[in-house]
């Protein structure tokens, strides 16, 4: 019985860490879609956003697809990032920091094009 239990929690578990990872888990079986390295050496991203937003996470689902490295910052538990958020103009979330260029809302084709891809 306690067998049984447990492998139906593993499971459960194993799905939610299979959801949360699910754009460098699709890179390891797409890798078409990875962008160039020279992009990758040179891009500096980063995505401000929350724990509870749905758009911040399908915008990092998004960047880890396309091998995009990125830095997180949550504005609620980040009083440092918080300031720099709000210094570039905030005004929702998420709000991606791409090479200068400011993107607010879930925007992949807007990242790309600051990445001049």
């Amino acid at each position: 019985m306690l067998g049984g239990v447990l492998k139906k929690v593993l499971l459960v578990l194993l799905v939610v860490v299979a959801i949360q990872n699910w754009g460098k888990i699709e890179r390891l079986f797409n890798p078409s879609q990875v962008v160039p390295e020279q992009v990758r050496a040179t891009a500096r991203v980063t995505l401000y956003s929350t724990e509870w937003c749905g758009y911040c996470k399908q915008t990092q689902r998004f960047l880890d697809q396309k091998g995009i490295p990125y830095k997180t910052v949550d504005i609620e538990k980040d009083a440092q990032g918080r300031k720099a958020y709000e210094a570039l103009g905030g005004g929702g979330i998420p709000f991606v920091d791409v090479n200068g260029t400011q993107i607010r809302d879930y925007n992949p084709d807007a990242i790309l094009s600051a990445l001049n891809l």
